[in-house]
């Protein structure tokens, strides 16, 4: 009965083999149904966690926590994956990609999500985290004719196993200056403690939020995310943009809510510099962007810096803007991504932001979706990315943080500078060559992403709700 715990992250597990088995016996023309087919695995996986109920229950020798935090971020990674499944197909078929083992991948990367997500001990955190980044490694060099994929997948392998080794130097020492290596315990040691914590808890504190930071792309470990993303295929791009930022964030609330709790003014101040940091670079070094993807890289930087801030108030109100902000994030970015998708000419895809002019002429539905995400992701009210940086705003004005607030809304005004300018090159510059017509797939997902970012004011109730429920889990 305790396995009932981690039922869907054993489903998808005994998918992933069974689709692997079906793509090797059905051979040529394999990659389509299996592309589908996990995609049904990751929706099948979802449905089971929400009928989970977000019970709150711990199993597995303590290592895995299922709670209604953990049921929010899986239906939000477990959703992103699949749709960037969908997003991928005709891509794949088109250059020439259509190789089964990749949406394999991507269901293998959500399992380790998942884990990542109920992750309740140092060991499970760190299994979680190494199942998602080896299949990630392999997804970015899929495209193994690609001198620009093979040298992104080489250079985020190499940092990721940089980032993964100062991430257990800092389990290490947690563990041997708390005697322990699960949550909880960890937490009961803090409490029980007369003194300050230890020099060593800290210093590995320090060297945790250094591996969970290169995980989401915060600044200083965030070298890797404009190099990878502009490499790699733009599908997976699409992927790396949404369903690991989740799983890494939700990492990040529950390692520092839960065990450390009783040490926030310590781990506080080290979480405002990094998202001060990442804000402001995100702002300020997208600027002179001229690839799409580069600038999609530093305005991913930069969001991560305002979620961050939720983090740093420490409190359930912050965590729940947390949540509201990165669901925003996720359907957002996937959106924009299937516009990305989208720029294709007779000559083949293009990515320079050049090419977009004169798309308000062209094609003015497609120009539309994308004013309305680049508004939204520049945070101008009434859209839903305005209400995302606001929760977390109030959460920190709320807690003091008051220069953290005004530094978030001075990069966000930073930021919307290069946002409204692809606005500007698509309605005011000259017109260029046009884009072939959008498929069928791509424009459902910008369909759905469009009207709920244009429309999330209208009832933003059950995203709230659920969110502050989530919240709440946490701090139980």
């Amino acid at each position: 009965m305790e396995l009932s715990i981690a039922l869907p992250e054993i489903v998808l597990a005994l998918a992933s083999m069974a689709l692997l088995m079906f793509g090797v016996f059905k051979g040529k023309g394999a990659t389509r149904p299996v592309s589908w087919l996990a995609v049904v695995s990751l929706v099948f996986a979802a449905l089971l966690v929400l009928l989970a109920g977000g019970e709150t229950r711990t199993g597995l020798s303590d290592l895995y926590r299922a709670d209604a935090f953990g049921d929010f971020m899986k239906v939000l990674a477990l959703g992103a994956s699949a749709v960037a499944i969908i997003m991928s197909m005709d891509f794949n078929a088109r250059e020439k990609m259509d190789r089964f083992e990749f949406p394999i991948l991507i269901v293998i990367a959500a399992l380790g999500m998942m884990v990542m997500i109920s992750a309740n001990d140092l060991m499970s955190l760190y299994l979680g985290i190494e199942l998602m980044s080896l299949s990630l490694y392999v997804t970015a060099a899929f495209r193994r004719d690609s001198i620009r994929a093979t040298e992104a997948g080489l250079k985020y392998f190499v940092l990721g196993a940089l980032s993964s080794g100062m991430l257990l130097y800092g389990c290490s020492l947690i563990y041997g200056f708390s005697g322990t290596t699960n949550f909880a315990a960890i937490a009961d040691h803090l409490k029980t403690e007369s003194v300050e914590p230890s020099l060593g808890l800290l210093v590995g504190l320090v060297f945790l939020i250094a591996g969970l930071a290169f995980k989401v792309s915060a600044v200083p470990f965030h070298m890797w995310t404009p190099d990878v993303y502009e490499g790699v295929p733009t599908p997976v791009t699409a992927f790396f943009a949404a369903a690991p930022k989740v799983a890494g964030m939700a990492l990040f609330l529950r390692a520092f809510i839960t065990p450390f709790g009783e040490m926030t003014d310590q781990w506080q101040q080290i979480i405002v510099v990094v998202s001060v940091l990442s804000m402001i670079l995100g702002a300020f070094a997208a600027i002179n962007q001229r690839n799409i993807k580069r600038l999609m890289a530093y305005s991913s930087i930069g969001h991560i810096g305002y979620a961050l801030v939720g983090l740093a108030a420490g409190t359930e109100e912050g965590v729940r803007g947390v949540l509201v902000y990165l669901s925003i994030y996720v359907v957002m970015n996937l959106g924009t991504f299937a516009v990305i998708l989208s720029m294709r000419q007779k000559n083949g895809m293009v990515e320079d932001i050049s090419e977009l002019a004169g798309l308000g002429k062209s094609r003015p539905l497609l120009a539309f979706v994308l004013m309305i995400f680049m508004f939204s992701l520049a945070g101008i009210p009434p859209l839903a990315g305005f209400f995302g940086k606001f929760y977390v705003f109030v959460a920190a004005i709320n807690e003091g943080l008051y220069a953290l607030a005004v530094i978030g809304l001075l990069t966000s005004v930073v930021g919307a500078f290069y946002y409204i300018r692809i606005v500007k090159i698509m309605y005011f510059d000259d017109e260029k060559e046009g884009f072939e017509p959008v498929g069928r797939t791509l424009g459902i997902v910008m369909s759905v992403s469009g009207f709920f970012t244009l429309l999330f004011f209208v009832y933003p109730a059950p995203l709230l709700s659920g969110a502050a429920a989530a919240a709440g889990a946490l701090f139980q």
